[in-house]
This record gives C-alpha cells, structure tokens and sequence, in this order.
C-alpha cells in the first residue's frame, strides 16, 4: 500500500494503539486540461507574488495567519505540531456510540486504520471489543492543520476511520419545504412496496460503475479515430423541457414499472391468471377453406373461365372507378359534322 498519510496512535483511557492512517478512496475523475481556444496550448498556473508580480518557487513559501488587516503571523509545520502535540499524534477516543443513532449526512471521508510496530494485538482487541459491543468509538484527530471529529468502526479484519462533520457544518433540514403524507393512499403505498420488493437484492458494490466517464472516453476514442482532435462541438439549440404536469397517477407509473421488470405485480396477477386461462381453453376448429377445395377439383376449362371472369370484373371495376367525360363535349362534336353534311348535300 502507498505511505501512510498520518502516523499516530488510537487512545482512550490508558490504551494506547500505534496506527497508520491510509487513504480508503480514490478518485478516477475524467483528467481534463484547460486549454487556449486560439491553438489549443495548455493552460497554466503560476503562484505569484501579489506585489511584485513574480512568480514564487515552494521553498520560498509558508503559512501565516493575518491578525489583522495586512499584518500576518507566521506558523511552520513545527509550529503547528507544538501547539498541541497530543491533539497532532493521537486519535483521542471521547465516547462509543450506536452506530444507527449518527445520520447519514454526518459522515464525511474515510480512512483504513493499519496497526502500527507492536500495535497487533491491541489493534485487534479494539476492532473486536467494538464490534461485539455493537457501537463506533467517536473521537478527535488532527490532520495537517485541521481538527477532525471521527467515527471508527469496526469493518471486516480491520478498522475504518471515518471523518465526521460537526453540527454546526450540518443545514437545518426545517428550511427546507418538504411534504408530509402528501395524501398518498394505501393502495400507492402497496404498489410501491411491491416495486421496492420486485428490485430487492444483495449489496454488490461490483455491479455499479461510473458509466458516464466510459462513455465521455468512447466519445473522446471516436473523435481521435475521425481525425477530430481539435474540433470544438458548439452547445446545440435543444428544445426547452417540457414543464411536468403536477397531476400524476402513481399508479399507472408504478405498474408500468413492474411490468418493466418482467414481472407480475400484485395488480398484474389477475391479468397473468386470465391469460392462462385463455391459452387452457380448447380452441374451436377452423373451418376448412371451400374455396380452396373447390379450385383445386376444378379443370384446366373451368378455371380459365374463372380467371376470364375474374378479368372482367376487375376491368368493369376499372372503368366504374374512371371519372366520366364531360358531357358537353361530345354533342358539340355530332352538331359539327350534321352541319358539314348538310352543306355538301345542298
């Protein structure tokens, strides 16, 4: 594992355990660079004097604290460590608590625990005297420059360390408009349970991934593949959401959803049941075709006449279906040649 980030002690009452403090997280954020429109060159950061305007190299940087407006105290590492030594090496053990009675929104970031030299035994002892007891030692460590309110629970064949927020950092929920019952009904409440039940599994931390950073990284493999390197998608005019209407049948919604899941729920049983029943019932016979019987005993005669008739028809049908001529037309005709035959007659 990588270098201990902390090394301290775990201590309460007249135990004292030597630990290591480990990362227990990593992140795999997409690594994206800032970069000039212009021609795409990085973007960089420099760490600058604010008089001057020069740039200033780590070793000519350290920590102050500003007591007053422009004037600052300096503070060293040592400096902090001095402040309070004890507060700087231990996990000071203040209290063992319910696991259940710390809400959620308390826990913050967590750390493996690893014994330190000579710290086996006692490590253990700790891990299985709160894991017996059913209770997280709540406790204090300081890492760097700042105090941290901790939980530590017993996790597997170790100790997770796991940073808390203190009250004061937590926003009172009661600002917030949130609903009551809103007047949901017995029968919306048995359906969701239902669909609850329907997606009830075993907890496989495996089974989730960050499917959002695959497909950033297929998008960035198929610019790479069509030569567009340094092509800029402009945001596209999408067409404004459609507002949601505040009437919603939860009902529907929910049996949509468990029919989704490929299974029946309990409004569905009565439909599966009647299916059953249908595809059990005995079907009536077909009736056979005599058309088809008929054409068959027929001779070559016969069913040349047939397929005769069957032309006129379509063709009758044709001529049904054609507009008929103006009737003005063809008269106008006939008065012309009476007329012409008269004249020669004369």
């Amino acid at each position: 594992m990588a270098r201990a980030l902390w090394k301290g002690a775990i201590s309460f009452g007249l135990v004292h355990i030597p630990v290591e403090l480990h990362k227990a997280v990593e992140s795999h954020d997409l690594d994206l660079t800032m970069l000039d429109k212009r021609d795409f060159s990085p973007i960089g950061f420099k760490r600058y004097n604010k008089a001057s305007g020069k740039e200033v190299t780590w070793d000519h940087i350290v920590k102050g604290y500003e007591h007053t407006d422009g004037e600052y105290v300096v503070l060293s590492d040592e400096d902090l460590r001095l402040a309070n030594p004890k507060a700087t090496q231990t996990i000071d053990i203040l209290a063992f608590v319910d696991a259940e009675s710390v809400p959620l929104t308390f826990y913050e970031t967590p750390y493996y625990l690893a014994p330190g030299r000579g710290g086996d035994k006692v490590y253990a002892l700790l891990r299985e005297t709160l894991r017996k007891a059913g209770r997280i030692a709540v406790a204090t460590v300081v890492i760097r420059t700042r105090q941290h309110l901790c939980a530590l629970v017993a996790v597997g064949d170790g100790i997770v360390m796991n940073t808390l927020r203190y009250a004061s950092e937590i926003r009172n929920p009661e600002e917030l408009k949130l609903p009551g019952d809103a007047g949901i009904t017995d029968k919306e409440l048995k359906m969701a349970l239902s669909l609850v039940e329907d997606m009830s599994e075993e907890w496989n931390p495996l089974a989730y991934h960050d499917t959002y950073r695959e497909d950033v990284l297929k998008l960035v493999e198929k610019k790479v593949k069509a030569g567009q390197t340094h092509t800029i998608t402009e945001p596209s005019d999408e067409a404004p959401a459609p507002k949601a209407s505040n009437v919603v049948d939860l009902v529907a919604l929910l049996k949509q959803s468990l029919g989704s899941r490929g299974r029946a729920g309990a409004a569905g049983d009565e439909e599966a049941r009647e299916a059953e029943e249908e595809e059990a019932a005995p079907r009536a016979p077909r009736p056979r075709r005599a058309a088809a019987g008929a054409s068959k005993s027929r001779s070559p005669a016969t069913r040349s006449t047939a397929t005769e008739t069957s032309t006129t028809k379509r063709a009758s049908s044709a001529k049904a279906a054609k507009p008929a001529a103006k009737p003005a037309a063809k008269p106008a005709a006939s008065g012309a040649k009476t007329s012409t035959s008269r004249r020669k007659a004369a």
